[in-house]
């Protein structure tokens, strides 16, 4: 036991002392990360032209989500080791979008832009951030609840789920769509 008029030396011999019959670990091989490259911001129209409204269907309200609730969506037809690699933040994010402070109604023209336009450059992989709704009207998340809902409507979404700690949780959350064989204009 370890008294507190014990000097530092006493402590560090003590610890030698109780290490002395560790072994050290050797490593045969070293473990190489590439750091991942930077996502492109893609830019959304922000005219009022609202010639391309959004298909999203609000017939069934959707049920409201938790601030810190974990999202996810596996369409048909998704390889479980895809959508691990997806939930573990591990295939490259190519585009994103930052919903906060968006209306509803903005949002969605908004979200059916910019799957469309990811669409159009064969973009795979989209981080969007749409925060936990704390500023919202009785602490409830109505962006997040929504995009839920009108994510799963879209033909050209194979799978969603809430982004890693490190790319802002359950805040956002990572978009995995589909691959167009052909370039719409």
């Amino acid at each position: 036991m370890i008294d507190k008029h014990d000097t530092p030396d006493d402590e560090f011999n003590l610890f030698r002392s109780e290490m002395s019959d560790a072994k050290p670990i050797h490593y045969d091989s070293v473990l190489h990360t590439a750091p991942k490259p930077e996502a492109k911001k893609l830019q959304h129209r922000t005219s009022n032209d609202r010639s391309h409204q959004a298909n999203f269907s609000d017939m069934l309200p959707p049920e409201t989500v938790g601030n810190e609730e974990y999202l996810e969506y596996q369409g048909s037809g998704i390889q479980h080791r895809t959508f691990s690699k997806l939930r573990n933040g591990k295939i490259h994010l190519e585009a994103e979008l930052d919903l906060h402070g968006f209306t509803l109604a903005i949002a969605e023209i908004t979200l059916a832009e910019f799957i469309d336009q990811c669409q159009r450059q064969q973009i795979r992989c989209a981080r969007i951030i749409h925060g936990k709704g704390w500023s919202s009207k009785d602490n409830k998340p109505v962006l997040k609840t929504r995009l839920n809902h009108w994510l799963r409507q879209n033909p050209a979404v194979l799978a969603f789920c809430s982004a890693t700690i490190e790319d802002g949780g359950t805040g956002a959350l990572y978009l995995l769509l589909k691959r167009t064989s052909t370039l719409a204009e």
